[in-house]
Formats: C-alpha cells, sequence, structure tokens
C-alpha cells in the first residue's frame, strides 16, 4: 500500500471524515443553570460521619445529605470557562479510617454514556470517567490520583512535579462503585487513609480537584477549572478541602509475600528447567512522611513482554519501565524536562535524549534478560521541608555480567508552586575482587521555575566520572517552556560531553550539541464546528544536532498540520526534513550489508491520524512517503481495534515497510504483526494475549497473561511466553510457564 504525496491531502480528509457521525457533539449544548466560572479558590468542606459507609455506589445513607456538595464545574473542553453541560455534584465524609467521595453525575441521555473498559488501570480518554485528585501534603506539586468510569473500573496514579512524571503504575488500596441512574450514575469511593502520605496537624487543608469526562460529547469538566492546555495534574490550581481531622497517623505496614514456581525452555534449548522462588515486599510508614520500600528476592516475571517494533535507524529501541518495585514513587527521581501535559501528546519528548535515571538499567541485561537481584530498599517522601528519594539495590554475577551494586539520592526543595531546586547523585559499582576501579558516579544539580503567565524554566547540569575517561564527563540542559490555549512554544539546548559516561542512564549521543524548538498554535475559529472540527493545529518540533566542534551531526525537522475532529478523531499532516552522520557502519536489516559511515540527507512526508477511539470499532494509521538513509521508503502502519463490549477487545496492528537503498545497492522489506486481546471477567480477574510475527524471520512470539486480584493488591498469575520459528529445520520452541501468588498484609 503507498501514496503519493500529492494525494496525501485526500487521504487525510478521507480519514477524518470517520469521525464525521459524531458531529452533533458540535452543536450547541443546553445552557445550564451555573452561568460563570469561578474565579476566586473553590473551597469544599469534609463531614466527619459517625458510622461508616457501605460502597454500593448508592448515596442513601443518611450521612451524604449532610455534607456540602462541591457542583459548578466548568468546562476545559470543548469550551474553555463555560458552564459543564451536564451537572455534577462531589460530597466528601470522613471517618477514622477513610475518606469517602460521593458523585452524581447528571446526564438525561444516559443511554449514550460510554464504558469501553472494566479493567484496572483502563484507558480515560476513550470513555466517561470521573476523577479525583488529592494533593494530602497541601504542596501544589505532587498528588494522588484516582478514577472511575460508570462500570466501577478502577485506575489510579501518582503525580509528581505537576505531571513531569505522571506514574501510571501506582496501585493503592481503595474501593469504588457505581449505580446507574435514569438521569445519569452515581459514585461511591472509600480511600483509606493508610493508603495516602500527608500532612497532619490542626486545621490543615488538602488541595482537591474533580474531574468529570462525557464522552459521547467528547467533554472535559473540572470543579477547580482548568485551562485546556493542561489536565487535572495541574496541581497547583486545585481547590482546598477543609475539615479534615485524622484520629491516627498515616504510618502504615504492609508486607507481600510471593510464591512462584516456572518451567522454561529457550528457543533451540535441548529441554526445560524447573525452578520455584519465594520473596517478600516490605512497605513501612518510617514517620509520617517518609515510606521505606524493601524488597528481598524480587521476581518481575508476571510484567507484560515489551512489545517490538520495526527499528529503521541505528540506535537500540527505547522500552519503559514496567516492574512494580520501581515504577511506586518513581517521579521523585525524575530529573528533566517540564511536562507537556495537556490532554494531546503527539510530539515524542525530547528527554529521550538524554533520562539521567532509566530504572531498567538496574536487574536486566542490555538484551532484556533478568538479572537476579537479591534484596533493595528505597526510601521516598519529605523531611525538614526537603522532597526525598533513596534506594539502594545489589545484583548477582550472571555468566553475561558482574556483580554490581546501585545507589540513588534524590533531594528535592519546593520554593513555590511548580518550581523547586533539587540534586541528583547516581553510582554504579562492580562487587568482586578483580573489578575493583569497575564504577560509574554522576552528580549534579536542577531547578524547575514557574514564570509568569504559564511560562516555565527548567535546568540541569551534571557531572559524572569512570574510570579511564579523564575529560569532558559532563552534560547540562536548559529550555524555556510555554503552554496556552492558543499557543505554545519550548525552545532549548542539550548538552552532552565526549566523556559522558551514566551506567543508570539512557543517552544516545555523546560529544553533542542539541538545540530543540516544538512550536505551534491551536486556533478553534467558530466556522470550524460546521465542519465537526475542533481545533486546528499547525506547529514544528525541529531537532538540531551538532559536534562540540560545531559540525552538524543530525537533524529532524517536523513541521505540520493537525486537525482534531470534535469526535475526538485527528489527523495529521507533516513534512519531515532529516540529516544523520555515523561514525560506524550498521545494519539495518539482517538479510543486507551494512550502510556506510558517513553523512545521510533525505525527507520524508507523513499522514497520520485516528478515527473516534470511543467507537467499538476504531483505526490508527500512519503513512510514510520519501526518502530513507541513501534511498527511499514506503512505510505503512495501520491498527484496527475492535471493543464490542466493556469486557472484551481486540486489536491488529502491522507495520510495514518497502526500501530501496543505494549504499549499499540492495531492496529490502521489513514487516510486523501485532495482535492483542484482553478480556475482563469482572473488575478483579482479566485475560491478556500478545502476539508479534515477523514474517521476514518466521519468529513468533506469544505472551499469555492471566490475572486475579484475590483481595486488594494480592494476586494470582498465570503467565505463558512462547517464542516459535514456523520454519521445517526451525530449533525447537521455546516456552515458559509461569505461577505467580502474592498475598498483601496490613497492619
Amino acid at each position: 500500500m503507498r501514496f503519493s504525496p500529492v494525494g496525501a491531502a485526500p487521504i487525510l480528509l478521507g480519514l477524518m471524515a470517520a469521525g464525521l457521525a459524531d458531529a452533533h457533539v458540535a452543536r450547541a449544548q443546553a445552557v445550564p443553570p451555573r452561568a460563570a466560572t469561578p474565579t476566586a479558590p473553590r473551597t469544599l468542606g469534609a463531614t466527619r460521619t459517625a458510622k461508616p459507609i457501605a460502597i454500593d455506589g448508592i448515596l442513601d445513607e443518611a450521612a451524604w445529605a449532610t455534607a456540602t456538595p462541591a457542583d459548578g464545574f466548568t468546562q476545559a473542553e470543548p469550551r474553555t470557562g463555560q458552564p459543564a453541560s451536564e451537572a455534577t455534584e462531589v460530597r466528601v465524609l470522613f471517618d477514622g479510617n477513610n475518606l469517602y467521595i460521593g458523585a452524581t453525575l447528571h446526564d438525561p441521555d444516559a443511554g449514550r454514556i460510554v464504558v469501553n473498559d472494566i479493567r484496572k488501570d483502563f484507558k480515560e480518554e476513550d470513555q466517561d470517567d470521573f476523577e479525583v485528585l488529592l494533593d494530602t501534603f497541601h504542596d501544589r506539586t505532587n498528588g494522588y490520583l484516582f478514577l472511575t468510569n460508570a462500570e466501577g473500573a478502577r485506575a489510579d496514579r501518582q503525580i509528581a512535579n505537576e505531571g513531569r512524571e505522571v506514574n501510571t503504575s501506582w496501585d493503592g488500596v481503595w474501593t469504588v462503585k457505581t449505580h446507574h441512574t435514569a438521569d445519569g450514575w452515581t459514585v461511591e469511593m472509600a480511600i483509606p487513609f493508610k493508603t495516602l502520605r500527608y500532612k497532619m496537624g490542626s486545621g490543615d487543608s488538602w488541595g482537591i480537584n474533580f474531574a468529570r469526562r462525557i464522552r459521547h460529547r467528547n467533554e472535559i469538566t473540572y470543579w477547580a477549572p482548568i485551562a485546556r492546555s493542561f489536565t487535572i495534574s495541574r496541581v497547583s490550581v486545585a481547590g482546598e478541602l477543609t475539615g479534615l481531622s485524622i484520629d491516627g497517623t498515616s504510618r502504615d505496614l504492609r508486607v507481600k509475600p510471593y510464591a512462584m514456581g516456572r518451567t522454561v525452555r529457550d528457543l533451540g534449548g535441548a529441554k526445560s528447567t524447573t525452578s520455584e522462588a519465594v520473596g517478600v515486599d516490605l512497605t513501612y510508614g518510617v514517620t509520617r512522611h517518609l515510606a521505606m520500600n524493601l524488597t528481598v528476592n524480587p521476581d518481575f516475571a508476571q510484567v507484560e513482554a515489551d512489545e517490538q517494533q520495526v527499528n529503521l535507524t541505528q540506535f537500540s529501541q527505547f522500552f519503559p519501565e514496567k516492574r512494580e518495585f520501581f515504577l511506586e514513587n518513581s517521579g521523585i527521581f525524575y530529573v528533566g524536562d517540564a511536562a507537556r501535559n495537556n490532554r494531546v501528546q503527539l510530539a515524542p519528548t525530547p528527554d529521550e535524549d538524554m533520562l539521567l535515571f532509566f530504572s531498567r538499567r538496574i536487574g536486566l541485561s542490555p538484551d532484556g534478560r533478568a538479572v537476579p537481584i537479591p534484596a533493595g530498599i528505597r526510601l521516598t517522601g519529605t523531611a525538614g521541608g526537603m522532597t526525598i528519594g533513596g534506594l539502594a539495590m545489589q545484583t548477582r554475577k550472571t555468566a553475561t555480567t558482574p556483580a554490581n551494586q546501585y545507589g540513588v539520592l534524590r533531594l528535592r526543595k519546593n520554593l513555590r508552586p511548580g518550581s523547586d531546586i533539587g540534586f541528583i547523585m547516581l553510582d554504579r559499582e562492580a562487587v568482586g575482587d578483580s573489578l575493583v576501579g569497575n564504577w560509574n558516579r554522576v552528580a549534579g544539580v536542577d531547578a524547575n521555575f514557574r514564570l509568569p503567565r504559564t511560562w516555565d524554566w527548567n535546568s540541569y547540569a551534571v557531572g559524572t566520572r569512570k574510570p579511564g575517561k579523564a575529560s569532558g564527563q559532563y552534560a547540562w540542559r536548559t529550555s524555556l517552556n510555554h503552554e496556552g490555549n492558543f499557543f505554545h512554544a519550548k525552545v532549548g539546548v542539550l548538552e552532552v560531553g565526549e566523556g559522558f559516561s551514566d551506567d543508570l542512564g539512557f543517552f544516545r549521543r555523546t560529544d553533542t550539541r542539541k538545540y530543540l524548538a516544538d512550536i505551534g498554535l491551536r486556533p478553534r475559529p467558530s466556522w470550524l464546528s460546521k465542519i465537526a472540527t475542533r481545533e486546528m493545529h499547525p506547529h514544528i518540533t525541529w531537532n538540531y544536532y551538532e559536534s562540540l566542534d560545531g559540525k552538524i551531526s543530525a537533524k529532524d525537522l517536523h513541521s505540520g498540520w493537525t486537525m482534531f475532529l470534535s469526535s475526538g478523531a485527528y489527523g495529521e499532516l507533516s513534512v519531515n526534513p532529516r540529516y544523520q552522520r555515523i561514525a560506524t557502519p550498521f545494519k539495518i536489516n539482517r538479510d543486507i550489508a551494512a550502510i556506510p559511515a558517513g553523512g545521510y540527507a533525505w525527507t520524508d512526508w507523513m499522514v497520520k491520524g485516528a478515527t473516534n477511539l470511543s467507537r467499538p470499532v476504531s483505526l490508527t494509521y500512519s503513512f510514510i512517503e520519501g526518502g530513507l538513509w541513501n534511498g527511499t521508503q514506503h512505510t505503512q502502519q495501520l491498527l484496527v481495534t475492535a471493543r464490542p463490549s466493556a469486557q472484551f477487545s481486540s486489536s491488529l496492528g502491522v507495520s510495514h515497510t518497502e526500501a530501496t537503498l543505494t549504499r549499499p545497492a540492495a531492496k529490502f522489506e521489513a514487516m510486523l504483526w501485532t495482535a492483542r486481546m484482553n478480556y475482563s471477567f469482572t473488575t478483579n480477574m482479566f485475560f491478556d494475549a500478545l502476539a508479534q510475527l515477523d514474517p521476514r524471520s518466521h519468529q513468533l512470539n506469544a505472551n499469555l497473561r492471566f490475572n486475579l486480584i484475590h483481595h486488594p493488591l494480592s494476586d494470582l498469575f498465570v503467565v505463558i511466553n512462547q517464542q516459535k520459528i514456523n520454519l521445517p529445520d526451525a530449533p525447537a520452541t521455546g516456552f515458559g510457564v509461569i505461577v505467580k501468588y502474592t498475598q498483601m498484609f496490613a497492619f
């Protein structure tokens, strides 16, 4: 399947037209009873209840009627600052153990409420949802986020630095139930105080905000108003929750042992091996503000497999962290850019050129194999007005890697909402008499300042030390960022010394200076609604790299025009001039000779987008036509997703490239099929399947995973992995079967 740049616009318009069936969302909406956006900080009082609330989704306890409602929600989408199209009332109760949230979400068109998923940590953008933000230290910087949809699915997150890092894999103990009514739905939540870290004291208040998504209108509303260029992660604009008087403390002790058995045979292996393992995770509230996490013999066999991609670059593929121990409170250790935390993020983050702390460097070999970890400890929280993060771990020796000790220390001082200064130190040291002098250390400072009129300035500078490298062991970055409803801009510089080394980081180049610019407009003229379109987004994302002596080493100049439909569909047309200089030859495909060292310039055109992802059937697409290194390419990426019910979803995707190169003179084809299937038996029991097929190498990888949450934060996992080559003389199929049981005990 190919396309010409001349025909790109008709293709774009044709694919975007799939969203026109939802044009009704652009029509005028009924005027609700409240008619003004609040300008003063919003305040809500919490009411004590003498009796615990039965969490059944029905607000029938007498205590709910005595609580003051939070209402008067304000739109961020589609009409920023206007009253919500439908009324929402939220009430807050508490007793000695729990914070209770009760919400009534009115919608006279209740038959159109969208629920696409009931699994844990569902994707809220594709359905109706209700969200609660709690800033428990009232530092206007960090918080907890709890989400649910109309079927009572649960999602929870930790927010750090106003969204510079959002940890979607954090899990807390809490309960939620929902109930459908004739004119909408209701929510009841119980959040135990032991789940949270919080500030205590007479008269203290928390930051709080609520959000609601009405998907069939593609509408997002907030109790404490937020500009449409941001999300609920903008903690500094949250309202205040007053009246709390907590009897106990925020200390707690949680012990979570596991037992696991596995049978594994490597691809081509002669026989399988069987092993068993036990271990434990412990969480203890050292103080009201500090939590200690201890892990002994951790195992992450239940983590979903990494999803491979067709890689046409000279760099190794980036895979995100998925292991639970490293994800909790991970935002404390983040050093880098201001978050582009608006509701749509299409451009890649420039920080993938330099992640100072990348936890996958601990306990995983370069090819992704697990390295045994006997123990690890982490301390996170606040003390003396400082945010503190400490991590220490040790790995065992394997056939390919030595035993190592790792240490991370992070300190951050909040100056005012959105502004802070910090310090970070990273250390890796090999263990063993013959490995003395095998170490790497990194230390540096960072500063993040909120400036007037939604401007942010972010900078860091670090130095590194490693035996055998005497000079150029540094990196620094500075950027200025503006997020507005109409105009956004980011400009910055990253410099990495020739001798820079960070064994706990992820970076692609040394001896480099990078200039970055990300600038765009978001006009919404009134006539767009007549064609079921909400916003235009002309933009540029330019990255220019040069060596420290001023010679160009790479450039990636993306110039695009995006159209967002009222239904949530979007389409983008872009032109992308590129240049790459490589110092050593590399193989872009295993079947052809290496591309020689030298400089290569080319330009490609891209059309990409998606139909309305809340529909039962949706399409995500990307077409690229133009150059590739010293030749040409025709690339298509298509993903079709079907969700006939909230319990079942499936998707089939293909990434296909046909390329012709002149040096070496060769033609090659790269293709990867990816299939997913997810079935949720209940909100606590799930089955997931992932299969990837490379027809050129005839290799099939499959990952099947069953998960039963039998008690809060307690799981039963059954995981099956398979690697197979579909050829007559293929090596023996590789497979693995893992059964893991965890049980959390809270004290």
